[in-house]
């Protein structure tokens, strides 16, 4: 685990509301994974800044027990053009606690790494929270992603 500051910047993707209640987020999360991926939304996202998949958690009304919204898309350097069917969003930065999943990503590594987000005593603040999907995360079978926890 390492602390450290991420500089402001606007991502494009698609999104869905979720809840971690009755595990609703791992099934719309999941889905919306298949339809970045069977739609090809990285090559119609405008104004990339890098090939990075970022999966952002965000407009939370609450805690991680509430209601959120997920965005899966890239980084942009502008918002003048989001296509239809996706949304863009402003993200502020600041401080964050970096935790990195590594292993088979079809065996639940990164919600493994989630689990054990949720069980530790973090000072979070519920602004945007997200997970770097970049190279190292291109063999599935071994990858790594980076696991980004706004906190105070």
């Amino acid at each position: 685990m390492q602390k450290l500051k991420i500089e402001s910047f606007y991502l494009i993707g698609i999104s869905v509301k979720t809840s971690n209640e009755n595990g609703q987020s791992a099934q719309d999360i999941s889905q919306l994974w298949t339809r970045f991926m069977s739609e090809g939304i990285l090559a119609q996202i405008p104004n990339k800044t890098g090939e990075e998949v970022y999966s952002i958690y965000t407009n939370y009304e609450g805690d991680h027990t509430k209601p959120y919204d997920t965005i899966l898309g890239c980084k942009v350097s502008t918002l003048d053009e989001i296509p239809v069917g996706m949304v863009g969003q402003y993200f502020e930065g600041g401080t964050y606690q970096k935790f990195v999943a590594k292993g088979d990503l079809s065996k639940g590594i990164v919600y493994g790494t989630w689990l054990s987000i949720w069980e530790q005593n973090l000072d979070r603040v519920f602004t945007a929270d997200f997970e770097i999907y970049g190279e190292k995360a291109q063999n599935p079978a071994d990858a790594e992603v980076e696991v980004l926890v706004a906190v105070k």
